[in-house]
C-alpha cells in the first residue's frame, strides 16, 4: 500500500467517525474545529510519523514547549509568539505579546523572518500548531517550536490572557 494510500484508509474513517462528536470544548465556548478535526489530524500525524513524514520523533524538526519554558522565553522577550488560531477564538483571549496569524492564512513564505527573534506557535490544544510548524520547518530548514496543549495548557497553569 503507497504512504497516500494509508494515509487516507486511516484518515477517513477517524473523519467519519469523529464527525458524530458533539461539538464544543464542553466549557460552554463555541468549538475551535469541525467536529473530529483533531482526531483526523492527529490520525494523520500517527501515519506520517509510520512512514517518517512527521515532526514528531527522532527526525523531527518539531520542538514542543512547556507552558513554563513559553513564559520563561516570553520574559526573555526575544521570541515572537504567532497564535494561530481562528479569528472568533483569539476574540475570547489570547496570550499577552502574541500576534494572530490564523492556521488558514498562514504562508510562511510571507513571514518576516528578519529581526532574528525565535518563532513560537500556539493554538488551543496543540493539533493545528504542530501542523503550522511542521509547515514553518519544511520552509526554513530549521526546527520550530510549539505550546505543548496550547492556550488551553497555558490557562490551566493560570497564566494571564488578554
Amino acid at each position: 500500500m503507497t504512504p497516500r494510500a494509508l494515509l487516507a484508509a486511516i484518515s477517513l474513517p477517524a473523519l467519519a467517525i469523529s464527525a458524530c462528536a458533539p461539538e464544543g470544548d464542553g466549557q460552554g465556548g463555541s468549538s475551535d474545529r469541525l467536529p473530529g478535526y483533531e482526531l483526523a489530524a492527529a490520525a494523520e500525524l500517527e501515519v506520517r510519523d509510520t512512514l517518517g513524514q512527521t515532526g514528531s520523533g527522532l527526525n523531527s524538526n518539531l520542538i514542543e514547549i512547556s507552558v513554563e519554558e513559553l513564559a520563561a522565553k516570553l520574559e526573555q522577550g526575544n521570541i515572537r509568539l504567532i497564535d494561530v488560531r481562528r479569528d472568533d477564538e483569539v476574540a475570547q483571549g489570547m496570550i499577552p505579546g502574541a500576534d494572530h496569524i490564523a492556521m488558514d492564512e498562514f504562508d510562511p513564505a510571507t513571514l518576516d523572518l528578519s529581526d532574528g527573534r525565535e518563532i513560537v506557535l500556539h493554538c488551543r490544544s496543540g493539533h493545528r500548531s504542530s501542523l503550522v510548524a511542521e509547515k514553518l520547518a519544511a520552509f526554513t530548514g530549521q526546527p520550530v517550536i510549539h505550546l505543548a496543549g496550547g492556550i488551553l495548557a497555558w490557562q490551566a497553569a493560570g497564566k494571564p490572557i488578554v
